[in-house]
């Protein structure tokens, strides 16, 4: 699939909605880099479908041995709980069963992305253009 670029103009923010489907086939790794590398071109990031615990702390891990002062701030990261009948407990894994991965998850630019409000049915946050 080609990649749409916006004008870089410097009149708004590239925002890049990425399917479920579209993450399906990708490995964890695949998946850190697709958003690492739109966060970093400045856009935010909204997965339909969010990561899972591990490829998000794997996600975390990437994103602070890239941070530098002058070029890359660091992300924003802000996901809709998991819901209620999951069962994500250590118990749960330890049983087998595996944990689904959040719902909508919005990521950006530590820089330019601020959460305002955050519960089990609302993000808002409030973006800026640097």
């Amino acid at each position: 699939m080609a990649e749409v670029k916006a004008p870089d103009d410097g009149e708004g923010v590239q925002i890049d909605m990425i399917s479920a489907q579209r993450m399906e086939g990708l490995t964890s790794m695949e998946k850190i880099r697709m958003i690492l590398d739109g966060v970093r071109d400045g856009n935010i990031v909204i997965l339909e479908e969010g990561l899972t615990p591990d490829e998000e702390s794997r996600l975390i891990e990437v994103t602070m041995t890239e941070i530098s002062p002058d070029e890359f701030n660091g992300i924003e990261i802000e996901s809709y709980p998991q819901s209620g009948d999951d069962d994500g407990s250590f118990l749960g894994r330890l049983m087998g069963k595996e944990s689904t991965p959040k719902k909508l998850t919005v990521i950006g630019p530590a820089d330019q992305i601020e959460t305002l409000h955050k519960d089990e049915t609302l993000i808002s946050a409030l973006v800026s253009r640097n």
